[in-house]
């Protein structure tokens, strides 16, 4: 039977992190005798050959190729792809795994759609949404689709294709010789294809690469030759140069690398302006964000000192996202947001106003000779500022974008400055916000990104004044599983999808909870998101001292009527306490951590208690017990095994997975 794929994979000196890359590409739902997997080892040094080898000895569909080391892994590309008996073949990177069926869906969307390149979602742990994969595309297009956000090898090439445009990658190369081949199959495939309705890849850590100026002006000239060979003048064009204009030839120049560095800082100057003046003219500013049209206009006029000024004087901006208003609307969680972004100081960024124009404040140590208004002018971008809202799950990394309504505000800010924030509504349908299809169980995470005209940034919805709406909502699709918006041990917003227990649905809300003291007692009273009709099973609150002498205290927990629209319930606990000499069995001065417990677990709940002088303090766990932390509040045994031994997770995870949840019959 012919090979359908060719998995590609280039290592150099991995150590343990390409084990998961290595379980990953041998456990392929597609049969081992559809696809092969090519390692090409760049001289490693670290025992990784001999492991390969021993791989490739039991399984007919590995080989391994060894090479001498190069240091970059663009020559043993070029020779997998040489190798490869694939109608189409796959690249990745030690690092990287492979979702389980991400073979088979991808050959089988590439045969249906007949496409020449097709690019898989990819999941990473850290760096902003990869807006590319909003949607799945049959024909998906260069700069609609985002597509230059994805420059990276991970895409499943047809092979034939590659042969016939001689596409190969520039050896040794950089990252941008990476980016051109990219580009150049772009640009000669008639079909380019998305597939985003499933992870294919999860991307592992790349190094930031470390390059001689020289050899990026050099790979960068020949990117844009290649993108002249193969597009007519015009905006399309432009466009592109735009791109690269930003990332490469402008935004390093406001990095602290090149504002704190002398010893290249010259040289990197002078070759950038010369590629500037030569390849981007003053036309392509217009798709510029406006701190780079002053490193445009800068780098033109030859001012170096100008630019240093301006590097050392550029703080990262922030972005204030708000959080007023959590509703729910039948099983759509509604969330009111207002957004602004915040300079490096922490403050609002506010604009100059004149007239109906609005205009960048630069740092008072530039010369304003050198940036004109027409430079500083960000009135349409302004006009054209929004907001992103999308959830990451915790654990794989994976995003989804909501539907958002916003609304762009001008804020006076004194008599001529003028303040821009974005008022808007995010939707959270948790039975198709995964691109028309229910969120999968665990933890998400909400995130908001804002393009504010002068700057962008993107940042987590954190705690607003008072509390948060609690109330769980059932969810029909495709069975009945509990969503209950919740707070992160960090102050963040997050959505936890069908909590594995009763217990662990208060824990996830637990940072609500309010205490009392009267007539000898502490009430203790933690909101409960949803109550079972069978009442929930008996729950006990248990307080651990963390003293050097073992002390614990318990009391049953009784469901009481919650607030209609806020709450379905409350659990109260009764427990007794004493300022001095109290016993064993009787709460006293010191810190105390809480749980609840069933018949069948414990739950360590993600606040805490400090008593003492008489007064009752809650804390954040982390102040109580720094070591007792976890995204869904749980605290039992197998969770601190799986926090501190690598691939305990998983293990943690399948061996609760025949558990019945709370809410099934």
């Amino acid at each position: 039977m012919a090979v359908k794929v060719s998995v590609i994979v280039d290592v150099c000196n991995p150590g343990d992190s390409a084990d998961a890359c290595l379980r990953s590409v041998l456990d392929q739902t597609l049969p081992a005798d559809d696809y092969e997997v090519i390692f090409v080892d760049d001289g490693s040094t670290d025992g990784i050959a001999e492991r390969l080898d021993t791989v490739a000895a039991v399984r007919r569909n590995v080989r391994v190729l060894h090479l001498p080391h190069s240091g970059s892994p663009m020559r043993g590309r070029n020779v997998g792809v040489a190798a490869a008996k694939g109608e189409y073949v796959y690249l990745m990177t030690q690092g990287d795994r492979l979702a389980r069926e991400a073979l088979e869906r991808m050959y089988d969307r590439a045969v249906e759609t007949d496409a020449d390149v097709l690019v898989g979602r990819l999941a990473r742990d850290t760096g902003p949404p990869m807006g590319a994969f909003q949607q799945s595309r049959a024909r998906a297009d260069i700069l609609r689709d985002r597509l230059f956000s994805l420059l990276t090898p991970h895409k499943l090439y047809r092979r034939a294709f590659l042969e016939q445009h001689a596409l190969a990658f520039a050896a040794p190369g950089g990252q941008l010789a990476e980016q051109a081949f990219s580009v150049r199959a772009y640009l000669e495939a008639k079909v380019v294809a998305i597939l985003a309705e499933q992870v294919c890849c999860h991307l592992g850590e790349r190094p930031e690469p470390d390059e001689d100026p020289a050899t990026v002006v050099a790979e960068l000239r020949e990117l844009l030759d290649g993108i002249d060979a193969r597009t007519g003048e015009g905006r399309h064009r432009d466009r592109m140069y735009a791109y690269w204009f930003r990332s490469t030839a402008l935004r390093p120049f406001l990095t602290s690398r090149f504002a704190g560095s002398s010893i290249d800082r010259g040289m990197h100057f002078t070759l950038l302006r010369e590629l500037v003046l030569e390849r981007f003219p003053e036309r392509l500013d217009r798709y510029l964000p406006v701190h780079l049209r002053a490193v445009a206009a800068l780098l033109r006029a030859g001012r170096l000192d100008q630019l240093v000024l301006l590097a050392n004087s550029t703080r990262r901006a922030g972005l204030g996202a708000d959080l007023t208003e959590v509703r729910w609307d039948g099983q759509v969680l509604v969330l009111g947001l207002t957004v602004e972004v915040l300079g490096g100081d922490g403050r609002p960024t506010v604009f100059r106003a004149d007239g109906d124009r609005l205009h960048w404040i630069p740092p008072r140590s530039l010369d304003p000779a050198l940036l004109p208004d027409a430079v500083t002018d960000v009135t349409q971008a302004v006009e054209r500022a929004r907001i992103e809202v999308y959830v990451r799950h915790s654990e794989t990394g994976v995003i989804h974008f909501l539907p958002v309504a916003y609304r762009v505000e001008r804020v006076p800010d004194g008599r001529r400055h003028i303040r821009v924030r974005i008022v808007g509504e995010a939707r959270v349908d948790a039975t198709e916000a995964a691109m028309g299809r229910p969120l999968r169980s665990g933890q998400w995470e909400v995130h908001v990104r804002m393009y504010g005209g002068a700057h962008q940034a993107r940042s987590r919805v954190r705690r607003s004044e008072g509390p948060l709406n609690c109330l769980g909502v059932l969810a029909e699709r495709p069975k009945t599983r509990l969503v209950v918006p919740c707070w992160t041990d960090e102050g963040e917003l997050g959505l936890a999808v069908e909590p594995r227990s009763f217990a662990e649905s208060i824990a996830l809300v637990s940072p609500g909870v309010t205490v009392r003291r009267q007539e000898g007692h502490l009430y203790v009273v933690l909101p409960v998101p949803y109550v079972p009709p069978s009442g929930g099973p008996p729950l006990e609150l248990v307080l651990r001292g963390t003293g050097r002498r073992e002390r614990e205290v318990s009391a049953p927990a009784l469901v009481e009527p919650g607030l209609a629209g806020r709450i379905a319930g409350q659990l109260v606990a009764k427990l007794p306490i004493r300022r001095m000499f109290a016993p064993p069995d009787v709460l006293g001065p010191g810190r105390w951590l809480p749980s609840l417990r069933t018949a069948e677990e414990e739950v360590g709940l993600r606040f805490g208690l400090e008593i003492r002088r008489g007064a009752v303090m809650v804390r954040p766990t982390a102040a109580v017990d720094p070591a007792r932390r976890s995204p869904l509040g749980r605290d039992s045994a197998l969770h601190r095994i799986g926090r501190r031994l690598p691939g305990a997770r998983h293990l943690v995870r399948l061996a609760r997975a025949g558990r019945h949840r709370y809410l099934k019959d």
